[in-house]
């Protein structure tokens, strides 16, 4: 009876940390929904780019991905 009681007790508690951890990644999903990171930025900021319109033909730019990673 001890044996079944202690099961149980592992049981609960293995169910609860797993709901816990459950709504936990629900809760960060629907907080980084909301989160909208390609909207246009606030207050002063810069462009850091120089360069208007890239014209590299393909063999070029494939050179430049596989050189920067880009």
């Amino acid at each position: 009876m001890k044996a079944l009681w202690q099961m149980v007790k592992v049981f609960l508690l293995f169910t609860g940390c797993t709901i816990l951890f459950y709504y936990s990644l629900v809760w960060f999903n629907r907080e980084y929904d909301n989160y909208h990171r390609y909207d246009e930025p606030q207050g002063s900021a810069i462009k850091v780019s120089t360069v208007e319109s890239p014209s590299f033909d393909w063999f070029s730019r494939l050179l430049f991905f596989y050189r920067d990673g880009e």
